[in-house]
């Protein structure tokens, strides 16, 4: 099942990883990859969660220019605590899971599938390593980049997500965003190219 028309339309986002993340086995704890991206007056977090502390989020930000009140939306890629800590540092923005827009007091239904944020940013949802879980696709000039919360923990994977309640979900997943990324971002270690080496 290829799912090529997953793609955003267009291709004018950029992306900055604030901060690389890590997990018992490859640091001293457990952080994850929090990153930013930007396609026209978005402003947007992906996954601000454990870090040793919050200036791993905001000095980086604050070298581009910004600071938490300048965030419009925020990403979760699901609800697991080392993914979410730090979304109350973005008060101002509005933020997105696989069900919902959340802003303010405002909560509004909505499912996360083929939701656009902008022309270059896309939601979709990628269960396996929790039910919950959406992938944030931006594409940029030089292709799709995919924002994948723990579908991938890191480049290495794990193959066996020893969380994933169903490995074939999470199969199918990985699978679906490899048919449209370029790249991609992981929840905890550093960005990997989406081809043929990445675990699945």
């Amino acid at each position: 099942m290829t799912h090529h028309d997953d793609a955003p339309s267009a291709r004018t986002a950029t992306y900055t990883i604030l901060t690389t993340g890590y997990t018992l086995s490859t640091g001293p704890g457990v952080a994850a990859t929090v990153s930013y991206v930007r396609d026209g007056d978005r402003h947007v977090i992906v996954d601000p969660g454990m870090v040793a502390s919050r200036d791993r989020i905001l000095g980086p930000l604050a070298d581009l220019g910004l600071g938490p009140d300048d965030i419009t939306d925020v990403v979760l890629s699901h609800h697991h605590p080392d993914n979410t800590m730090n979304v109350g540092l973005f008060g101002r923005a509005r933020v997105h899971d696989h069900k919902a827009i959340y802003e303010n007091d405002q909560w509004t239904d909505r499912d996360a599938e083929g939701h656009e944020l902008a022309p270059s940013l896309r939601l979709i949802r990628t269960p396996g390593h929790s039910p919950e879980d959406i992938t944030l696709l931006a594409g940029t000039d030089t292709g799709v980049v995919a924002f994948v919360g723990d579908l991938w923990w890191r480049p290495n994977g794990p193959v066996e997500d020893p969380v994933a309640p169903d490995h074939t979900v999470l199969k199918d997943s990985r699978l679906r965003v490899l048919a449209t990324a370029d790249v991609i971002v992981p929840g905890h270690g550093p960005a990997f190219p989406a081809d043929d080496t990445a675990p699945i």
